[in-house]
């Protein structure tokens, strides 16, 4: 088994892609994917790693998604809210098949689904082995969760946040659209902003680089790639603030 000696960092926020829950599929829960990623998260929680999550939910519903099509930008984005918290139940069942205990945290009351979240609840579920599982995004409307993930990652005190998505980290240009472009290993954040790169949006990168919070952007619909990370390798690309 491994040990949390191996690991480069013993406390983490994953941010995991609705989008990508959904594989091939192209929406709703993809049980294999699923399956996959409890696989990998549980494998690297029990060597030790302390380890929050929070999910999107564009595989259900995406707010702004439906303010193009009529919806009110607020109620879009509540229904948003509740995309991620049906993610969090599924990635809640999920991991507790794959034998490891999860509590589901949610940012709005909604008692019995999930618990209100409280940093204190939160921290005190990662310290007794647990995964907490932070759902229903901010709370509030005109946020992302790349931007909920940066505030649950700074209160927890998470040593990084892991952007795990379906691109191996950051390019020159969106790579699935643009062949020529080019991969970094590193980035500032302040490079992301100047570069006006669509890695995260701008309040998550002020969020992050304010709060000296390290974002690793890396593949995780490979089998195997986050305990990579975990263990140091070099797949992705690590954004930082350079002081």
């Amino acid at each position: 088994m491994l040990k949390i000696t191996c690991m480069k960092f013993k406390r983490i926020l994953l941010k995991l892609s609705g989008e990508s829950l959904a594989a091939e599929k192209g929406h709703g829960i993809d049980e294999g994917r699923l399956s996959e990623y409890a696989r990998q998260i549980a494998e690297i929680a029990t060597a030790g790693v302390q380890i929050g999550i929070v999910i999107g939910g564009g595989n259900i519903f995406r707010g702004l998604g439906g303010v193009a099509k009529g919806f009110d930008r607020v109620l879009g984005d509540q229904m948003g809210m509740l995309a991620t918290v049906i993610n969090g139940l599924a990635v809640h069942s999920a991991l507790q098949s794959a034998g490891v205990r999860s509590r589901l945290f949610t940012a709005v009351r909604m008692e019995p689904i999930g618990e209100l979240y409280s940093k204190q609840k939160a921290v005190a579920a990662l310290e007794n082995g647990e995964i907490a599982i932070l759902a229903g995004g901010t709370g509030n409307p005109f946020f992302t969760t790349d931007t909920a993930s940066s505030l649950r990652a700074i209160e927890i005190g998470a040593d990084v946040m892991l952007k795990g998505t379906r691109v191996n980290g950051v390019y020159t240009a969106d790579p699935e659209k643009d062949p020529t472009a080019t991969k970094f290993d590193e980035i500032t954040f302040d490079e992301i902003y100047s570069r006006n790169l669509k890695v995260m949006d701008l309040t998550t990168i002020t969020m992050c680089r304010e709060n000296n919070l390290p974002v690793y952007v890396f593949d995780m619909d490979t089998p195997g790639n986050l305990k990579k990370v975990m263990m140091g390798e070099k797949i992705g690309t690590l954004v930082y603030y350079a002081r």
